[in-house]
C-alpha cells in the first residue's frame, strides 16, 4: 500500500483529494494538514511515503514545508513530495523541484492524472513527463539567467553517454524513450541515470532537469 499525506489549507480540497486517493485499491491515506508547519510535524509522525504538497498556504508555504521534510540524516528515507498547484508557471514550484519535490501536479488535472503522479512518484520515478514541467522550468531559467560556472566541474565529470541521457531526462524523457532515442537496452539507460545522479550529488531526476537548465546544458526554448 502506498501511505499518502494530503496538504493543502482548503478544506474541500483535502478531502476531495483523500476521498479520490482512499478509493484505489493499493493506496491509503493516513492523514492530512493544513499548512506546511503542520505538514512537517505530521510527515514525522504518520511517516507517509507520498506527500500531496499544496503551493501557497498560510504559516508555512509549501516550498519552506518540502525542504524541512527532505532535510533528513544521511541513510535515512524521506517521503516523496508531489506539488499541488492551481497554476502551470510558478516560482514556488521551480523552488520545490530545486529543494528536492518529485514533481508537481495541477489541481484542475483529470483524477486519473493524480493518482497515476501518486504511483509514479511512489515508485521512485519523477513526474516530469507533461510540456508544463518543461515550460516551468525554461521560463524561470530565462528569467533568472542563474551562474552556471558552479556545475562546470560536476558536468565535465559526466561521460559523453551520460551527458546524452542528462539532455534527454531534462526533455521529459522516460527510460523507454531514451533508450529508443539512443538504440539502448533499457537498463542500460537505469545504470547511465543512477551514475550520473550520483556524480552530480542529485536526489532524483527532478533534481537533474534543474541541474541541466542552471548549468547551461539544455537551453530554454532550444
Amino acid at each position: 500500500m502506498i501511505r499518502v499525506m494530503v496538504v493543502d489549507d482548503q478544506a474541500m480540497v483535502r478531502e476531495g483529494f483523500a476521498a479520490l486517493l482512499a478509493a484505489q485499491p493499493d493506496i491509503t491515506v493516513v492523514g492530512d494538514a493544513a499548512n506546511g508547519a503542520d505538514a512537517v510535524t505530521a510527515s514525522r509522525r504518520l511517516d507517509p511515503d507520498v506527500i500531496l504538497m499544496d503551493v501557497r498556504m498560510p504559516v508555512m508555504d509549501g516550498l519552506a514545508a518540502t525542504e524541512r521534510i527532505l532535510d533528513v540524516p544521511s541513510g535515512a528515507t524521506a517521503p516523496k513530495v508531489l506539488i499541488l498547484t492551481t497554476f502551470d508557471l510558478d516560482d514556488y514550484v521551480f523552488g520545490a523541484l530545486r529543494a528536492g519535490a518529485s514533481g508537481f501536479v495541477l489541481k484542475d488535472a483529470p483524477s486519473a492524472e493524480l493518482v497515476h503522479a501518486v504511483r509514479v512518484v511512489a515508485s521512485g520515478e519523477a513526474l516530469l513527463a507533461p510540456s508544463v514541467t518543461r515550460k516551468l522550468i525554461a521560463d524561470y531559467t530565462r528569467r533568472g539567467r542563474p551562474d552556471n560556472r558552479r556545475h562546470s566541474a560536476a558536468l565535465g565529470s559526466l561521460t559523453p553517454r551520460e551527458t546524452d541521457v542528462l539532455r534527454l531526462i531534462a526533455d521529459g524523457r522516460s527510460n523507454q524513450e531514451i533508450a529508443e532515442n539512443l538504440v539502448l537496452a533499457e537498463q542500460t539507460v537505469k545504470t547511465h541515470v543512477s551514475r550520473l545522479l550520483t556524480k552530480l550529488c542529485l536526489r532524483d531526476r527532478a533534481q537533474a532537469v534543474v541541474f541541466a537548465y542552471e548549468s547551461g546544458l539544455v537551453v530554454p526554448g532550444n
